[in-house]
């Protein structure tokens, strides 16, 4: 079990940057979450996940593992009704059975992934017919611990934003200025606005 590394460092940044986000941070406390970094079954994982409780998640990515093992040739093999059978809706099967063929085909090089920058490896992904930004920002930070992803596709990130600032409505241009107060570190705020909301 791996969990999103940091520590005082990244703390002291932000409460030093933000004194509410600070705030937030002392009545929290330390974070523990988990992290996947096998980016094949992180990919698979969060399309799954996508507007379904996480309960329902776990058991439709239970099943797909028995099926496939999340392996990317096996899981290729499959026909999307088989994908589908295990529980997800027919759009979302299709969406995984391209990440396998991206997989399979190299159209996205797995390996080599760690080693491109934010931006790339969210245009890389988003190529992929079903993978959206969020998806992107959601593994860079769960899977390959990115340090300074904030995302505004997030609707909790927002709602955590509101709450921290005593917030009514929150523009991108606001949000944006929030996120740029906390770079470097901004996948740390994340993990407390996440908490705040």
């Amino acid at each position: 079990m791996k969990y999103f590394e940091y520590g005082e460092t990244e703390l002291a940044h932000l409460r030093k940057k933000d004194k509410k986000l600070g705030a937030a941070i002392d009545s929290i406390g330390m974070i523990r979450r988990e992290v996947n970094t096998d980016l094949f079954s992180a990919l698979v994982d969060s399309v799954v996940s996508q507007q379904i409780s996480s309960k329902a998640a776990a058991t439709v990515c239970q099943r797909l593992t028995d099926l496939c093992g999340m392996d990317s040739k096996k899981l290729n093999v499959l026909t999307v009704e088989e994908i589908q059978a295990c529980g997800m809706s027919m759009r979302k099967a299709s969406y995984i059975k391209n990440i396998a063929v991206a997989a399979v085909t190299k159209a996205i090089d797995f390996e080599t992934l760690p080693t491109m920058s934010d931006g790339e490896i969210i245009k890389a992904l988003t190529a992929i017919k079903g993978i959206g930004v969020w998806t992107a920002e959601m593994l860079l930070i769960f899977s390959l611990m990115r340090p300074n992803i904030v995302s505004y596709g997030d609707l909790a990130i927002r709602r955590g934003m509101m709450n921290v600032y005593g917030l009514k409505e929150l523009s991108k241009e606001k949000f944006m200025r929030y996120a740029k107060r906390y770079a470097p570190y901004g996948s740390v705020a994340s993990l407390y606005l996440w908490e705040s909301s």
